[in-house]
């Protein structure tokens, strides 16, 4: 299959193996890890999924910035922790004095956060990292280029326990034998490893739970077919393939027990960002009085966003509405000259959602009060 184009990006690595011999996700496949050494990120293209399992190898925050716009990397938590290990590799590029070691990683993240502005995850993680740079500027280019890698490997692990620890209390609302549909992509590949609503799913197959899976193709980019599919196969656990417009129908005929998403940012009052056709999706459950959960690590909210009208959605490009990804290249399914639309988010309001699963507990009902009481908890 031929790899979508990324000026700048060396492919260095394909085939099955993973390249890191002791991935921070824990699993035999990762979105993003830091290679050993700490020079290098390698990243898995999941534009190039299911068919071609490709790594790629970055050297700088600009091939990891490039990284994220283009979509080799995606997912809130997952580029979040992509620019953690971006800073980290802007901070090994910059041999200078303290003072020129701050100018460069307020640059480099400058660049990250504005690749993609809806995920929260993103500012986050470069947040996390900048609070500590003032306090390590002063330090040898080596020694403070360390810690940065430490931090960065930090918040990636604790994201990948968030997952976990979501997945436990999910999967508490999931029944022997139900059939949960899921939108988009929200698992390893879309998180530092494990996944928030398919760690869900993964955690009560864990425990035994006969689960059924019915994945919405998840148009223009198609991440529940070529990306939670993958996933699910993986682990043996059944999974369908559904077009988003079949959604009000399964409901309808009794198809569906349960609805888990992701998100990418949520409001102060528990509005919910995540991938364009969600809020659907979050209508037609409550027509059909179908339980809608989300699923999302604390990172993911936004407590100065007050609520989901606030939330800035990113507009991606039409070529993504207007033709087909095959290996050939785009193909046109429209007109042409015809115009399209392409946000690649919708807002669902916190009065559609039955409960949001965080590290730190479940917010139900979903409130402002309920989310900030989960921001003090330990």
């Amino acid at each position: 299959m031929k790899a979508p184009s990324s000026a700048g990006i060396p492919t260095l690595k394909t085939g099955r193996s993973h390249p890191h011999p002791e991935p921070v996700s824990g699993a035999t496949y990762s979105a993003v890890e830091l290679m050993p050494g700490d020079q290098t990120v390698a990243l898995m293209d999941q534009r190039l999924l299911p068919r071609v399992e490709r790594y790629v190898m970055l050297s700088s925050v600009a091939q990891v910035a490039e990284a994220i716009r283009s979509m080799m990397v995606r997912g809130a938590p997952a580029i979040g922790v992509a620019a953690g290990y971006g800073m980290a590799l802007a901070a090994q590029a910059e041999k200078g004095d303290k003072d020129s070691f701050v100018i460069a990683m307020r640059g480099a993240g400058d660049l990250l956060s504005a690749t993609r502005p809806t995920a929260k995850n993103l500012a986050w993680a470069v947040e996390r990292v900048m609070v500590e740079i003032p306090g390590i500027a002063a330090l040898a280019p080596a020694s403070r280029a360390a810690r940065v890698a430490e931090l960065a490997r930090a918040l990636h692990a604790s994201e990948v326990a968030a997952c976990r620890r979501i997945g436990e209390l999910g999967a508490e609302h999931v029944k022997d034998g139900m059939t949960v549909l899921t939108h988009c992509n929200a698992g390893a590949l879309a998180t530092g490893g494990y996944g928030t609503a398919l760690g869900v799913i993964r955690a009560a197959h864990a425990a035994g739970k006969k689960v059924r899976v019915l994945a919405d193709e998840t148009r223009p980019l198609l991440q529940g077919a070529r990306l939670t599919a993958w996933e699910l196969m993986k682990d043996g656990i059944p999974v369908e393939v559904v077009t988003d417009s079949m959604v009000g129908a399964l409901m309808a005929g009794k198809a569906v027990d349960l609805v888990v998403v992701g998100a990418d940012r949520i409001a102060r009052n528990g509005d919910v960002a995540n991938k364009i056709g969600t809020y659907g999706v979050a209508c037609l459950a409550k027509m059909h009085n179908v339980p809608f959960f989300v699923a999302a690590p604390m990172s993911t909210v936004d407590f100065e966003c007050a609520r989901g009208e606030d939330i800035p959605i990113e507009q991606r490009s039409l070529t993504e509405v207007t033709h087909f990804p095959t290996a050939e290249g785009d193909v046109p399914v429209a007109p042409d000259g015809a115009g399209a639309r392409n946000p690649a988010f919708d807002v669902t309001p916190a009065r559609l959602v039955g409960g949001i699963f965080t590290e730190r507990g479940t917010a139900a009902p979903v409130t402002q009060a309920t989310l900030a009481t989960l921001a003090t908890a330990r």
